[in-house]
């Protein structure tokens, strides 16, 4: 921050906030999912998808709780999953036993193997899992796999699309998955199609083209594997199959093709900063980490400058503050109250962050730094039970996937 700058306290909404969390809060680093911002967020994106007439397809590793996952599926109307981790998977099918799930990516067949091995519960995987494959030689694997536990195994295939990430690139190797799946369909059954293109809304440089134009381009892509399975296999195709795509940058884009018959999204509806994006402006942030002030010691100091530190508040306003606070280093940005900063001379900490800032701050021992998360994925399994508050009141807590 530049000299001159100037921090401000608490806006109406977090010094509310501040005092919920001094009088009823645990005291430490927490993960706060605001219910009014986050209905705000479900509502924009159904009224996308139904203007779609699509499904909606919710991404589990970036809402990594059950509550949480359960609260936007009864608001938004679905029982549909994306999952990718197999420990979350097995939780999934157990606590969401009408769900139908789609893997986001493809595992090791020895974590499908665990998944079976370890699986209780009534959700039938048969019939409402779908494992999503890259490769021949992938779906190989599967196959021993299926043969071993005398089952069928439902296969999604992944396209690329243009995210260049894996996944299928020419309808030759499409050819031969789907050749695979037809001549052994007593264990694989073809479930449909995941096209992921993310980077259609993020922004990418304009020499690059246009979002329409790469947009275009996607769903040339995804239309050509489509006619293809169509023409080649169309024994195969059935009108119930899984045509997934989007992902939280790009679904509002998808309003505009028939072809897929849902989305996905995920931290669109909590919008960390990474989401900060010209197609999620709709969005309002749902998500924040507070965490309290240990110790407030005023000027910067900085270790080995002892008194010569003093320069350093004379030259920039914002060192005239110093805080510690309980834990820190997170994938954050400060966000409450205005003007904070870390220390980059005296160095990051995940246990006692030293954080600066003027004297306008007005921080005391005790009162909450709020940070908003980069992203949510990892970011939300750091901090133990999620704090759901509305009105600026804790209502709930949920605790996150292990």
């Amino acid at each position: 921050m530049r000299p001159g700058d100037r921090g401000s306290a608490y806006s109406e909404y977090f010094s509310a906030l501040n005092q919920q969390l001094k009088d009823h809060g645990p005291m430490r680093p927490v993960l706060l999912i605001d219910l009014d911002r986050l209905d705000h967020n479900i509502d924009v994106v159904m009224q996308s998808v139904k203007r779609g007439g699509k499904y909606l397809r919710l991404v589990e590793k970036s809402l990594p709780s059950p509550g949480l996952l359960a609260y936007i599926c009864k608001r938004a109307g679905t029982q549909r999953l994306m999952s990718f981790h197999q420990p979350f998977l097995n939780h999934d099918a157990l606590v969401f036993p009408e769900s139908d799930i789609l893997l986001g990516k493809p595992l090791p067949v020895r974590s499908a193997q665990l998944f079976y091995q370890t699986h209780k519960g009534v959700f039938d995987p048969a019939r409402q899992l779908q494992w999503l494959l890259d490769t021949p030689a992938h779906l190989q694997q599967y196959l021993a796999l299926a043969r071993g536990l005398g089952t069928q195994l439902r296969v999604n295939i992944e396209l690329d699309v243009g995210l260049h990430r894996g996944g299928v690139a020419d309808t030759a190797t499409l050819g031969q998955m789907l050749g695979l799946i037809r001549a052994n369909a007593q264990h694989l059954q073809f479930a449909g199609f995941m096209g992921y293109d993310p980077f259609v809304g993020m922004g990418v440089p304009g020499l690059l083209g246009s979002a329409d134009e790469l947009f275009a381009k996607v769903m040339a892509q995804y239309n050509g594997y489509v006619d293809f399975t169509r023409q080649q296999f169309a024994d195969l195709w059935r009108p119930d199959l899984t045509l997934n795509t989007a992902g939280s940058p790009s679904y509002r884009l998808h309003e505009r093709e028939s072809l897929s018959s849902e989305v996905s999204v995920g931290t669109a509806m909590l919008k960390p900063t990474h989401y900060d994006l010209p197609s999620l402006v709709e969005h309002v942030p749902a998500t924040w980490i507070a965490t309290p002030v240990l110790k407030r010691t005023g000027a910067v100091q900085i270790p080995a400058l002892d008194g010569k530190s003093r320069l350093l508040s004379w030259w920039d306003i914002n060192q005239r503050e110093t805080y510690f606070i309980y834990g820190g280093n997170w994938m954050a940005e400060f966000e409450s109250p205005a003007g904070l900063q870390s220390n980059g001379l005296y160095g990051r900490s995940s246990n006692q962050e030293m954080v600066n800032g003027s004297q306008a701050v007005g921080l005391a021992v005790d009162d909450q730094v709020f940070l908003r998360p980069t992203q949510t994925e990892s970011v939300l399994l750091q901090f133990g039970d999620l704090l759901a508050v509305r009105g600026g009141q804790i209502v709930e807590t949920w605790p996150v996937y292990t």
